[in-house]
This record gives structure tokens, sequence and C-alpha cells, in this order.
């Protein structure tokens, strides 16, 4: 094939992976592949480009450059990032707003991917309680190698050049360990941490190589036609599969992402032969080729809106079927009446970041005033003592559960209460003696510290801490903390068996504390309280606190408080305050008697259950005394929590014998 027969194959392969983004979104609720055929496809033109040119002693000129790829996909952006975040305020609940402000805000500046990355999102959580700008993070990737891409290609000529050598070989070197470097991080990366590795830039270079290396090769690689027409077929066909075969739910990138990658790779190598080829010049196949880009960016926030408009958790046949013809309608629409038309304007390196930052500057104005807008309401903590704002005390020592006064708001507001965290990294420091640990003082005492207290664990432990808060402060105790998200305090790991990080963590804690001496350490009693009366208390925790026994600590564990399949506050946000679809009954969370009264407990340990502050005497409701309860699925608010202070301040001392 010459070099300047045009790849109409190609863009039919761009179609179909679009199409399969597509359909396993809305339908399977699985990964696809087609996403790394564009990164592949990106690579073997864009990289292809520059190493050419850089070879002919062209370039690549870096304004210009970039200004003609950023030009190419501003647009386009803009509009839909300006439509999802009208979009978002209008037709979303107010609990979403946070996140999906967020988001719009790290897509507009292509840095989606590392905001998902820090977050640890699960690509395969439910759609309706995404962000209508999650999938920008594959963009965010595509614009961050088109950043650097330039850059090296240039770099790599210069030395070349300069050393006498072959331009071309040396870039090809270059991708190719380049390449193979981000493969092995992608598979290390993806077996240690996948949350993370899926949308880690750094796992995904290698995709974006490969395209580039067979750019450089593909002149060269000789098949005979019938040959080319099988490997055609296979790479169609491994194609269209790979999401079907693989349960890649927890190993994309890594290794498995070689599959779509490589069938990729065989059809760019079969060309225009046999099967696979006719398919793929098809009109239809085509057009989904040039439409694709739009389709990709505006079919995820049409299914977001739709779920959650609609209620439900999966699109299913009807309603998937009007995501889809309304998502094909907004991209034809889009490629026609913006792209194109934006593909005919000259852009150069002065003119071109001017005309990028006016396609986005739209989308950022409309984040702007909406962001304002909902963070505008009451963003003061609940105070102690707010009649209007009881929380835990509207329960009284009878543990009367009252009805909340709907004429008084909620706190914290819906637009905010994902973010009601408590805070914590304050004074924060390696320790000294085991690195591996990092020691916060959220509690410092003034002066002498009366008491020192320790307190250890996961996020759940966190969240406690605005209960302990008042009290500390009022005794003069300082409160310092080594938390770490999903290791509740324990021998053993109880979150994921195979990960030894939390053992480490947890033995190096012990050590420390034993060596520190804290007058008290607060950890987590038991976990997984949920639905079937599944709380349980490891023998792992009963080994820790034996542990800290020896080394003369007291230890004060304090029940955990129950996990539900859907936060509660957006059950209530759903149905209404007072709804009995989100009171779920106590009894099947709680029993009677916790779980640590049928076990050896080691004499150092007082427990702490605040089981009838957090539930009724017959629910556990998502909001009492007008606050709300949880800030998701399992995590008590900071602003519930703080309303357990009396109950707390009166029980941690009886306790300890303070």
């Amino acid at each position: 094939m010459s070099r300047g027969e045009r790849r109409t194959e190609i863009e039919g392969l761009r179609g179909v992976a679009a199409v399969l983004v597509v359909v396993y979104h809305v339908w399977v609720g699985r990964v696809s592949g087609g996403v790394d055929v564009f990164f592949v496809l990106s690579g073997f033109f864009v990289l292809g480009m520059l190493v050419r040119a850089a070879a002919r002693g062209d370039g690549p000129a870096l304004g210009a450059t970039w200004s003609r790829l950023f030009w190419r996909l501003a647009p386009t952006a803009g509009l839909v990032l300006l439509a999802s975040t009208v979009a978002a305020a209008v037709l979303l609940p107010a609990s979403t707003w946070a996140r999906n402000t967020r988001e719009l805000l790290a897509s507009a500046f292509f840095v989606e991917n590392w905001r998902l990355a820090t977050d640890a999102v699960d690509y395969y959580a439910d759609h309706g309680s995404a962000s209508v700008a999650q999938h920008f993070w594959s963009l965010s990737i595509q614009v961050q190698c088109y950043l650097v891409a330039p850059v090296v290609v240039l770099l790599v000529a210069a030395w070349a050049r300069r050393r006498g050598v072959d331009v071309r070989r040396s870039l090809l070197a270059t991708l190719v360990a380049v390449g193979g470097a981000s493969f092995v991080w992608s598979v290390v990366s993806t077996a240690s941490d996948q949350a993370v590795a899926y949308f880690d830039a750094r796992t995904r270079v290698w995709e974006f190589a490969i395209g580039g290396v067979l750019a450089l090769v593909a002149d060269r690689i000789h098949l005979g036609r019938a040959a080319r027409a099988v490997l055609g077929v296979l790479g169609l066909a491994g194609l269209v599969t790979c999401g079907a075969v693989l349960d890649v739910g927890a190993g994309f990138p890594g290794y498995l992402a070689l599959w779509p990658v490589l069938s990729a790779v065989a059809i760019i190598v079969a060309g225009r032969a046999g099967v696979a080829d006719r398919l793929l010049t098809t009109r239809t196949a085509r057009y989904l080729g040039e439409i694709s880009y739009p389709l990709y960016l505006w079919h995820w926030p049409v299914l977001v809106v739709a779920l959650v408009l609609t209620r439900r958790a999966d699109a299913g046949a009807g309603l998937g079927l009007v995501v889809v013809a309304l998502s094909v309608a907004l991209a034809a629409g889009t490629h026609h009446l913006l792209e194109e038309p934006a593909r005919r304007v000259r852009v150069g390196p002065v003119r071109g970041p001017v005309l990028v930052a006016a396609s986005l500057a739209p989308a950022l104005l409309g984040l702007a005033v909406w962001s304002a807008a909902a963070t505008s309401a009451d963003r003061a903590p609940v105070a102690l003592g707010d009649q209007r704002h009881p929380g835990a005390v509207a329960l009284g020592a009878d543990q009367v559960l009252a009805d909340g006064d709907d004429t008084v708001p909620v706190q914290p507001s819906m637009s905010r209460i994902r973010d009601d965290w408590a805070s914590y990294r304050d004074g924060c420091a390696p320790v000294a003696d085991h690195p591996v640990l990092e020691q916060c003082v959220p509690i410092p005492a003034v002066g002498e510290a009366a008491r020192r207290l320790v307190v250890v664990g996961d996020s759940h432990m966190q969240q406690f801490l605005p209960a302990l808060e008042p009290v500390a402060r009022e005794r003069n105790w300082e409160v310092s903390t080594l938390v770490r998200a999903r290791c509740p305090f324990g021998t053993t790991s109880e979150t994921d068996p195979a990960d030894a990080t939390c053992v480490d963590w947890n033995t190096a804690a012990i050590e420390h504390l034993a060596a520190d001496a804290p007058d008290a350490v607060v950890v987590g009693g038991s976990r997984d309280v949920r639905a079937g009366l599944t709380e349980q208390t490891p023998e792992g925790f009963v080994e820790g606190w034996r542990r800290l026994g020896e080394a003369g600590i007291p230890v004060v564990a304090v029940r955990d408080n129950p996990r539900f399949d859907q936060a509660p506050s957006e059950c209530q946000e759903k149905f209404g305050r007072g709804a009995a679809e989100c009171a779920v009954p106590r009894g099947e969370l709680l029993a009677a008697d916790p779980p640590w009264t049928s076990l050896d407990v080691p004499g150092n340990v007082a427990f702490l259950d605040l089981s009838n502050e957090i539930c009724g005497p017959e629910t556990c409701p998502p909001e009492i005394g007008n606050v709300l309860v949880y800030l998701d699925d399992n995590h008590l608010s900071a602003s519930y929590s703080r309303t357990l202070s009396s109950v707390v301040g009166q029980r941690v001392p009886a306790l300890l014998g303070w």
C-alpha cells in the first residue's frame, strides 16, 4: 500500500471502537477495549506524523503542532462540557454537585484522569452515581501525551543529529524503550492498585508508543493478501469479543490491554484486504468513525442524566436505545455544525491558543457561576447546642427518635454532604522510628497535654474525631492519628487478605505505640455492619489489642456504624425526608449483643457502643435531629459525629477511669 493512499478502514476501525464503548457503557457495564484502540490510533497518526517530520528535518515546531492538535479537540470538548455543566446543575440532585463540579473543572483542564486516580474511583461502579465528566479521563490522557510527545521527538531528533546517527532509528528506539517501560509499569501498577492504575497516564503511554512504532515500521511489513485478510478478520473478531470474553474489571490496563491493542495492530497491518476491510469501509462504519469523537463525549453525560432522571441502575433495552439515538444525533450535529467548520479555520502558534481558550471559556464561566451558587449555601459546621440541628441529641435520654422538622433545612446541605469529611491532616509527619507511618496531630494540646490519645485505624475512625474533639479541647488532651484508608487496626488485613500493606502499617503502628506509650489508643471494635447481621470483631482486632495490652496501653474500641447498599442521604433526596424506603430496620443491621461479647477480650480494652446514638429503637434513618447521619453509604458525616460529642465526652473518660 502506498503511503499516500487513504486508510479508510482505519476510519471504520475508529467507528467500531466508539460503538463498542457506547454499547458496553449503556448495556453491558464492562470495559470494551475501545478506548485502548483510540490510544493506539492516536499514536499511529500523531507520533507517526511527528517522527516522519523530524526525520525529514522539518521540526516539529512546538507552538504550531500543539495548536493544530488541540484545536481539533477543544471546540467539541468545550461544547460538551458546557452542556454537561448545565445539565448537572439543572437535572441532577444536589448531592452530586460537589463531585460534578470538581470533575468538570478537572476535565476542562484535561487532568480528569489524575482527579479520578486521586479519588481512587471505581470505573465499573453504577453509572447513575458517576459524574457527567468521568469519561474525560481518556481525553485527558490523550492531551497529556500530545503535550509531551512533540517535546520528546524534538529532543531526541536534536540529540541524534548532534551525534550523527539516524534520526528515524533513534526515535524508533526511544518509542520502544518508553513503551516497554510504560508496559512494565502498567502491569506492576495494575497488580498493586488497579483503581489508580486505570487512570494513570503512565500505564497507557505504551499504547500510544505501539501506535507510533507501527506507523514507522508498517511500510516494511510485507504480507500476502491472503495473510492480511486472515489477520484483519482475527483483529476485528478479537476487538469485538474482547469485552465479552475478558472480565477486565480488576485487570485493566496491565497485560490484559494487549488484547484490544494487538487487535487494532492486526487490523492496521492487514490494511485494505479481506472481509474485515469490506466491513470497516462501509459507508456506515466510516461515518461512525467521522463522528466517533463527539459520540464518545456525548454518550456518557446523556447516559448518566438518563439514569438519574429515571431512577434506574441500568438503562435496559428501551432507555438504552433512547440514549444511543440521542447521543448519535448530538454527535452528528456537533460534527457537521462545529467540527467541520472548525477544521477549516487555520490556526498558528499565536492564534491557536487563543481559539482553544475561547472554546473552553464558556464552560469554565458556567462552571464558575454554578460552583459559586452551589457553595454559597451554609458552609459552617453544625454548632454544638444548635436547637434547630441537635443531631444525636434529638434521641434524648429515653432513646425515642423524634420526627425531624421539615421546616428546618437539613444539615449539611445536600450539595456538600459528600464533602463532609473530618479533617485530620494537621501537624502530619513521618514517624521517625517507622517511616512507613504518618502521624498527624489534628487536636493539639495547649502547653503540656493532660493526656495523650492516639486514634488508629481507617476512615471510620477518622470520622470519629469530631465526636472526640470537644472533650479533648475542654480537658487539654492531645489527640493524634495513625489513619490509613481501608486499614482497620489489627494484625491481619481485613479488607484484602492478599495485600500486605495494611499488615505492615499496623505492625509498625503497634511497635511505635509500644515505644511511644500514649495514655490510651482509640480503635475500631467491629466492622462490616450490614443487613443480615454480618457484624464481626475479627481475631486480628483482638490480637492487636492484646499486643497493646502487653505494652500497658489502655484501648477504647468503638463499635462500627452501619453500612448500606445506597447512600442514605441520596435515598432521602430521592424519596423525601421521613420516607419509609430510607429507614432500614435496626434489627436487620445490629444484633442485641455486639460480636466481641463472645470473644476472649484482653482486660485492657473498654468498648464504646454508640448504636443508640446512631440508630433509633426501630430503624437506622438517614437523618436525625435535622442532621444527615451519613456522608455516603458507610461513613458518618462529620457534622453528625460532632453531635455525638456530649455522649463521647461522658463515656470515654469513664471507660478509661479518668
